[in-house]
């Protein structure tokens, strides 16, 4: 009974991974559900608390609305925020991810005190949130268009918040502000750091107001202009930094896959034996990196990826990523790839080990799974021998290995 479990196990597993692979899971989940279930919470937050959809608001009848009712502030903001920053999410945007979460607790905090999104279940929020920061991981790209989008969703929302606000609080200025145009024009002079000195608070309310939107001007165009040259300036320094004289012929090499310790090691050494290598990893390569690299930016489990490297002349594809899964699916595109190449798997969960074992690597090497186990027999006086560690640390799959050099001679 437990063996045939254990076979079920193995057949489901196996099976998913096939589906996973023919749906092209790993080029689409997570980044684009979410993206999509942001940009739905931000368009109900909106339709919800404006009574229509939103698309068919005049500027004049929705201003009329949010001077009349003040509370529509934070559900402009956050609703409208969400919608604008969602497509960033599509490009994998570690700031879009940032930038969703943030508005996502404000919102659950401004239900939970202010009470001016009361119309919207917790749920509808506390969901995204939750999937959000689950697979945070997979949102780790530097974008120009998402950080362009950040940029203009955080001076919008800076806007919006200083104007309304001046204008609440018109009374308690001298002169007063009556209308939002001279809202505005007061939030720009202010955030701008510029201050003519034209309009002045007078009240302790409004002096605190004040200090808040200087505040938020500064913070909103530092990490606005920080978000839009960085990519820039990270793609500028990376060409400068690893620009070769000529290209590396990717034949007969090793391709080395993530940025993990393991990985870090296996390249420097393989290099340190005059071996060719070419490395694939997601993000450019940090300037602490001195020694010319040969180095593919991408998505390892992508074909096309894969190919640029050159994995279908390769002499082997080690797939080193922090993540078992990931490594699965690494193995799995080097096989729909083709070629004669040798493919390696890092196994870095011992949970995970006969997972990967089923997409049938040629080898799988799993340091840190053994870490434990040796040390556990040092210490209890056991015997390490070399053929133990060998057995341990790395295991050849034999059916792939005669599978490659044919029936042995008798």
């Amino acid at each position: 009974m437990a063996f045939s479990n254990h076979y079920l196990i193995r057949k489901i597993r196996s099976r998913g991974f096939r589906i996973a692979r023919a749906i092209g899971l790993n080029t689409w989940f997570p980044h684009v559900p979410m993206s999509l279930a942001t940009f739905i919470v931000g368009a109900l937050v909106l339709k919800t608390h404006f009574g229509v959809v939103f698309a068919n608001y005049l500027p004049g009848q929705l201003l009329n609305d949010i001077i009349l009712h003040p509370l529509l502030l934070p559900p402009l903001l956050i609703g409208g925020g969400l919608m604008i920053i969602s497509p960033g999410l599509l490009l994998r945007s570690r700031i879009a991810w940032g930038t969703a979460v943030t508005l996502l607790l404000v919102g659950l905090m401004n239900i939970a005190f202010a009470r001016s999104l009361n119309h919207i279940p917790v749920e509808f929020l506390l969901f995204p949130v939750f999937l959000l920061i689950l697979f945070w991981k997979k949102f780790d790209q530097t974008s120009l268009a998402a950080a362009t989008l950040f940029a203009l969703a955080s001076v919008l929302m800076a806007l919006t918040y200083a104007s309304f606000g001046s204008f609440y609080l018109g009374a308690e200025f001298k002169p007063p502000i009556s209308d939002l145009i001279t809202a505005f024009y007061y939030s720009v002079v202010t955030m701008s750091t510029v201050g003519y000195g034209d309009i002045t608070p007078q009240t302790s309310e409004a002096k605190l107001f004040v200090a808040s939107i200087i505040i938020v001007g500064i913070v909103t165009f530092a990490t606005s202009l920080t978000a839009v040259i960085g990519p820039l300036f990270a793609s500028s320094v990376h060409r400068i930094l690893y620009r070769r004289a000529g290209k590396m012929k990717r034949e007969n090499h090793f391709i080395v896959i993530g940025d993990t310790p393991l990985a870090i090691s296996v390249w420097r050494e393989l290099a340190r034996r005059g071996r060719p290598v070419t490395r694939i990893v997601r993000q450019p390569l940090s300037d602490t990196e001195t020694s010319p690299v040969d180095v593919v930016i991408g998505e390892p489990s992508n074909v096309d990826v894969l190919k640029e490297a050159g994995a279908e002349h390769a002499e082997a594809v080690l797939a080193m990523l922090d993540a078992d899964g990931e490594n699965a699916f690494v193995i799995l595109a080097l096989r729909e790839l083709g070629g004669t190449a040798r493919s390696v798997a890092a196994i870095n969960d011992s949970a995970h080990e006969q997972r990967i074992r089923l997409v049938q690597p040629d080898m799988t090497i799993s340091p840190e799974v053994i870490g434990g186990e040796l040390l556990a027999m040092v210490l209890s006086g056991e015997t390490v021998t070399s053929d133990f560690i060998m057995k341990r640390v790395l295991h050849e799959n034999s059916s792939r290995k005669s599978d490659r050099t044919g029936p042995e001679e008798v």
